[in-house]
């Protein structure tokens, strides 16, 4: 499962350090791409041709919109031997990448966020929303 915060800095050839305790349930290769709120997100090669698969099964239309945002700003990525993946300048730009970047587990795939963004996102949080969610839920 992939859980916690991880803070870095793109180098200068825009290469994110991917958090070495998820690569080993990412896989060797897996799938980054535009997501919700403005960030990016890493999704294990399984994952995402599971949700490739959801999709087909979806109404169409619905389906489509998705399969347009995600599908062609889509990469498959490997990790360098330093851990390293390498983004592109649209997903850089989506996510408005360019120093600092946060990297969040988030059960079976990862988010990842400009860390101011991601930070102001969190203290915006701090209103009661997390205890709203939870009894939404119905978690005990």
């Amino acid at each position: 499962m992939l859980i916690g915060r991880y803070d870095y800095a793109l180098d200068a050839k825009n290469r994110l350090n991917f958090p070495a305790r998820f690569r080993a349930e990412m896989g060797e290769t897996f799938v980054v791409t535009c997501w919700l709120d403005g960030c990016l997100v890493a999704f294990p090669a399984s994952k995402w041709e599971d949700m490739a698969a959801q999709l087909e099964n979806c109404n169409l239309a619905d389906a489509r919109a998705v399969q347009h945002k995600l599908f062609p700003n889509a990469i498959e990525v490997t990790p360098d031997k330093q851990g390293r993946i390498q983004l592109t300048p649209r997903l850089l730009a989506h996510a408005g990448l360019e120093k600092d970047v946060t990297v969040v587990g988030m059960g079976r795939y990862a988010e990842i966020w400009n860390t101011a963004v991601w930070d102001e996102r969190e203290s915006a949080g701090e209103d009661g929303a997390l205890e709203q969610a939870i009894r939404l839920m119905n978690i005990r």
